[in-house]
């Protein structure tokens, strides 16, 4: 049986026209609530793609449904208003910014039922992606994604964090390295501890010492009063040493050490001191290497990679391309402008197309640059700064033929969906991703 579709309602003032609606749409599920405080706690325990909001005593405060309509603005919503209402100015914004459609009351519900469904489909084709990830995930998890070197690395970072030896992550800048290690100890039997991350290449080799392993009052000039160290303040936690491979070879001696012995000795100190910490470490150097050309000591790599943990680069995670999109729009959404309401078919195929040498790190700022910097309702290309354009593939003689098949067939498919590109994806048996590369290399959008 096809599942229902789903409609949260905010209707003040009566029942009358849901009731009409009902009978409109059979084939949806249809939860009505009286106010925006009642809808709040609703979105919060249920997902929906579509909202209807309804004339009433809430549209007297404006501010509060621009508020409302602003935290819930992955929805695609459509309102019923009076028309004296639409004479004012603050109901006029709220259209404007807010709203995919509206309709004037009295409705008529056919008409009605015809807008919801078609916002419910862009909602689909907007977000099939992040649906079938989040999925494919079952749990609430920030290493998002549903292609094979995601679910991969969700196995090792579950395996990993059930016991306490340490773990080596290597990944490219931007991959998502510290994420990794923090979803590692967030999934450990040290959860409750603390989560001290420290970056190896961002500290001045004259400080890493004493930042380190910490020291006492007079051990240097300036040290009036003891301080405890990174790694003591981790005791009981998780250590995390991100670019490892930047700490200087003095250094690696001492963190050599404190790994064998689980101690450590503060500066200007004789004295030990036990710390129970789990290090996890990471590079964007191959480690190996750095070892065979003598700047990393080969028998502290061994004892760093116990357990070894490697990110994808985002170049491997193309099916994830979209819902990592739709999930940094969402996250930084509060730098948005109320109107706009997504990624446009052209941006879509921009993302797919890039190569992303800046990994995760660089998508999310091209998103949270096209936040600010569109102007529409939708992103475009050049809002994400991708201004080179799609390459169309160009038939050569011998695969003319080829390709004149391969595009009517897909202009056919797509009239035959309604210009639906999920829809068409499944009539053709490939993934939206794989549609959208075809589209790309005919040169073709959806009308």
């Amino acid at each position: 049986m096809t599942q229902k579709k789903r409609l949260l309602c905010i209707a003040p003032d009566g029942t009358e026209t849901l009731d009409l609606l009902s009978d409109a749409m059979h084939d949806w599920e249809i939860r009505s609530v009286a106010t925006l405080a009642e809808a709040g706690r609703e979105l919060r325990g249920n997902r929906y793609l579509v909202g209807l909001l309804m004339h009433g005593r809430e549209l007297q405060r404006p501010s509060d449904v621009d508020l409302f309509l602003r935290r819930h603005g992955h929805m695609q919503w459509v309102g019923v208003f009076r028309r004296r209402d639409l004479e004012q100015a603050p109901c006029r914004d709220l259209v404007i910014e807010h709203l995919c459609d509206y309709h004037t009351a009295p409705v008529d519900p056919v008409r009605l039922a015809h807008t919801l469904g078609h916002a419910h489909g862009w909602a689909m084709l907007r977000r099939p992606a992040a649906v079938a990830a989040s999925a494919a995930d079952g749990r609430d998890s920030p290493l998002i994604g549903s292609c094979d070197a995601i679910v991969r690395l969700r196995a090792q970072v579950d395996r990993v964090a059930k016991v306490a030896a340490p773990v080596l992550i290597w990944g490219e800048s931007g991959s998502g390295k510290e994420l990794t290690a923090q979803e590692i100890h967030a999934r450990s039997e040290r959860a409750r501890g603390p989560f001290v991350p420290i970056n190896c290449g961002a500290i001045a080799p004259s400080l890493i010492h004493s930042e380190l392993f910490g020291y006492e009052r007079g051990a240097f000039t300036g040290a009036t009063r003891g301080k405890a160290g990174l790694i003591e303040s981790a005791d009981g936690g998780t250590l995390f040493l991100d670019e490892i491979g930047d700490l200087p070879k003095d250094l690696q001696a001492n963190l050599l050490r404190f790994l064998q012995e689980k101690t450590i000795c503060r500066l200007g100190s004789t004295r030990q001191i036990r710390v129970d910490v789990r290090v996890v470490a990471a590079s964007h150097v191959q480690l190996q290497q750095a070892v065979a050309g003598g700047a990393f000591r080969e028998d502290l790599y061994y004892r760093l990679a116990v357990l070894p943990v490697t990110v994808p680069p985002l170049r491997e995670r193309r099916e994830d391309l979209v819902a990592l999109s739709e999930h940094f729009f969402e996250l930084y959404a509060s730098e948005k402008s109320p109107r706009l309401k997504g990624f446009s078919n052209r941006a879509i195929e921009a993302i797919l197309e890039h190569e992303w040498p800046g990994n995760v790190r660089e998508l999310i700022n091209r998103v949270r640059r096209a936040l600010v910097m569109s102007d529409g309702r939708l992103i475009m290309p050049e809002d994400l700064g991708l201004t080179r354009g799609i390459p169309i593939a160009q038939p050569d003689a011998l695969d003319d033929t080829r390709m004149r098949t391969e595009r009517r067939a897909l202009r056919e498919c797509l009239d035959r969906s309604g210009q639906n590109v999920s829809r068409a994806a499944r009539d053709l048996g490939v993934s939206r991703t794989t549609m959208y590369r075809l589209l790309s290399k005919h040169g073709m959008r959806p009308a």
